[in-house]
């Protein structure tokens, strides 16, 4: 080898031993700068998962034979359905699977769930997909995807943080990007359908506090009985307690909603 070629091996040599100590100096402060922009996720994503019963109502058709003439009804039965969040590593996706499919896209209140589970918690979840599964025992043509968004903003903070959740426990209720937990329908129907699935304690928006129900009310006129239906408002939680069954408690935030239904960090607590 003659006198050049020595001096460009050597050249060489020096340029990939300063390339190696240039990359060593980066990557600490490459891995400063991501802890400190307040991201709680890694790259190796965050893992956690949780699920609960939700009460939903299924709306269906019952034709009605009132000779000569058929006419149609819509009757609301509750039914409890398998709601879990499952996050794994992943590209910060937020995806829903239901079985059987259902009618009502449950897409909107996951992506608004999970905003207000990070808002929450603090915790980014750009290296993580949630999951989430909705699964019922009985095929139910219509669910009000929406009023699950309390519950499934629950199972997601439960999830991050790695807190059990009370069994016994279950709600409904929309909820917005702030946390606020907002006013759903089928109340008393899905009252039901929690006492019969052994929960003791129902959570509901406190903007459902107040319930419209239509009271039988008859007159005599001129020898002939007149019988209508008015509308009465009552106390919600009065009502179903009294006539359902199961305790009731009003939730306006998602802070209240983890008072009641996460179990506490403290013994006996």
């Amino acid at each position: 080898m003659n006198m050049k070629s020595k001096i460009l091996a050597v050249l060489l040599i020096l340029s990939i031993l300063g390339n190696i100590y240039l990359i060593s100096l980066n990557q600490p402060e490459q891995r400063t700068a991501y802890l400190e922009s307040g991201l709680n996720s890694t790259p190796a994503g965050l893992q956690g998962f949780a699920a609960l019963q939700a009460p939903a109502v299924m709306q269906r058709i019952e034709y009605i034979q009132d000779y000569p003439f058929e006419r149609r009804q819509v009757v609301e039965e509750g039914n409890m359905i398998n709601i879990s969040a499952e996050i794994r590593p992943g590209k910060g996706r937020v995806l829903v699977e239901t079985r059987p499919l259902m009618g009502t896209v449950f897409q909107d209140a996951a992506n608004t769930a999970v905003y207000a589970a990070r808002k929450k918690t603090g915790i980014q979840l750009l290296d993580s997909d949630v999951i989430f599964s909705i699964d019922s025992r009985n095929e139910i043509p219509s669910v009000d995807g929406p009023s699950a968004g309390a519950l499934m903003t629950l199972l997601v903070i439960s999830a991050l943080e790695h807190k059990d959740l009370k069994n016994d426990v279950t709600l409904t209720g929309t909820i917005d990007q702030s946390g606020h937990v907002g006013a759903v329908g089928g109340i008393v129907e899905k009252a039901k359908a929690a006492k019969q699935s052994g929960k003791t304690l129902f959570l509901l928006p406190g903007e459902n506090s107040m319930l419209v129900q239509y009271i039988e009310k008859t007159r005599k006129l001129a020898g002939v009985t007149i019988t209508r239906k008015v509308p009465e408002t009552i106390d919600t939680r009065q009502y179903i307690e009294a006539n359902v069954g199961i305790n009731v408690e009003y939730v306006n935030n998602i802070d209240d909603v983890l008072n009641y239904a996460m179990e506490s960090d403290i013994p006996g607590g």
